[in-house]
């Protein structure tokens, strides 16, 4: 059975893609999918955020960095799952398939689009009731109208592809307001690049831990930041270990 890691305070599942989702779609909740720069804001970002990651119902390790130096440093395995990987799977899954059952939250009207054309290809039965675009949110990510869509419509999985920060913010209001408790997968960009609103990652490079060169590439003004900002990540693990850092 698959048990969970604490590493910088934030549960990590430590287990395969098929455990994940059936530990999630067994009893709702939210999965988050941090990166390593989204696991350094840990020690900077607001406290909402940092209750969005460290109570989420786990997460799952798609930094490679992560997962190297955990096993470098603490010398204890925590299996990488990317978000990619995970989506795949997730689409596949009958309960995800089956029409009215899933909500997109998605961060533009041209991501919506491109949802729509890759779902026919997909042959994933997807309205327009079933994509949300999401607004810009403020520090604390709370969607009134959202949480109407979704209790109106009470599907069984929330699929959140809008950008690491907002997104983890948003499942977790979602789930501490709902009356009910479906999946709430909180993916980020894996959503663009199955539908092309993003350029595509290569399967090898995925399983390789190559995304994030992909990505730099495609767009370094926004990227090659982060991976700086990833550099500390080896001095918050070996300071703090499985601890909460703080502020």
């Amino acid at each position: 059975m698959a048990t969970v890691q604490q590493i910088l305070g934030v549960g990590f599942l430590v287990g395969s893609v098929r455990e994940a989702l059936e530990r999630i779609s067994g009893t709702g909740g939210v999965v988050v999918v941090p990166a390593a720069p989204a696991m350094v804001k840990l020690r900077y970002e607001n406290e909402q955020y940092r209750r969005a990651l460290t109570e989420a119902d786990f997460a799952i390790a798609d930094s490679g960095l992560m997962v190297l130096l955990w096993k470098i440093l603490r010398r204890q395995n925590v299996p990488r799952i990317s978000g990619l990987a995970y989506l795949k799977h997730l689409i596949k899954e009958p309960s995800c398939r089956e029409p009215g059952k899933t909500v997109f939250v998605l961060p533009t009207e041209a991501a919506k689009q491109k949802m729509f054309t890759w779902s026919g290809k997909e042959k994933l039965q997807i309205t327009a009731e079933d994509c949300y675009v999401a607004p810009w949110y403020g520090p604390t990510a709370e969607d009134q109208q959202l949480l109407g869509v979704i209790e109106n419509r009470r599907p069984t999985h929330v699929v959140i592809g809008i950008g690491n920060g907002p997104q983890e913010k948003l499942g977790y209001f979602l789930r501490e307001r709902l009356s009910y408790k479906p999946a709430i997968h909180c993916v980020g960009a894996a959503v663009g690049f199955l539908s092309g609103d993003q350029r595509p990652i290569p399967e090898w490079a995925d399983r390789f831990y190559l995304g994030w060169f992909f990505r730099s590439l495609a767009q370094p003004r926004i990227f090659v930041p982060r991976l700086v900002r990833a550099l500390k990540l080896p001095w918050l693990i070996w300071k703090y270990g499985d601890k909460l850092p703080p502020r």
